[in-house]
């Protein structure tokens, strides 16, 4: 599993023309489940993502987190992140985790980020979905659950 977070003063994520999720300052997690996947690896991932320190403190090193800020989390799935880009000139997805195994994952994920009292906005599984983000730094961290 892999959730790339993306440090943000502002996102959105809207489906067919409307706002389905929204925050202020926090992170961007874009989410990709592989098959194989586990609760343990979803749930190893959000408390990393809550918890990684990549927000500046007064003295502009990176020593807080999302939970230490109170920042918010717009958490989107996002297959793409599993591609195989070695061979060819297309993205393979074959490692990625089929819709049904995927999903429940992907909802341990948002729960447990939840768990952590911080707001979480989410946008649609399975859905094609227009992300705004206002990068803030820009600050951009790949975690992995393997």
């Amino acid at each position: 599993m892999k959730a790339l977070l993306q440090r943000v003063t502002c996102a959105s994520v809207s489906v067919g023309g409307e706002v389905v999720g929204r925050i202020g300052p926090g992170l961007v997690v874009l989410v990709g489940i592989a098959e194989g996947d586990t609760v343990e690896d979803a749930r190893y991932l959000a408390r990393r993502t809550v918890d990684l320190r990549i927000f500046a403190d007064e003295s502009g090193k990176f020593n807080l987190s999302a939970r230490d800020i109170k920042g918010e989390l717009l958490v989107i799935s996002q297959f793409t992140l599993i591609a195989d880009t070695r061979k060819g000139r297309r993205p393979s997805f074959v490692a990625a985790a089929p819709p049904d195994k995927a999903e429940p994952l992907f909802n341990e994920f948002v729960e447990e980020t939840r768990g952590s009292g911080l707001k979480v906005a989410t946008g649609r599984f399975q859905q094609y979905m227009q992300v705004e983000i206002h990068n803030d730094g820009p600050v951009t961290v790949l975690l992995e659950s393997r």
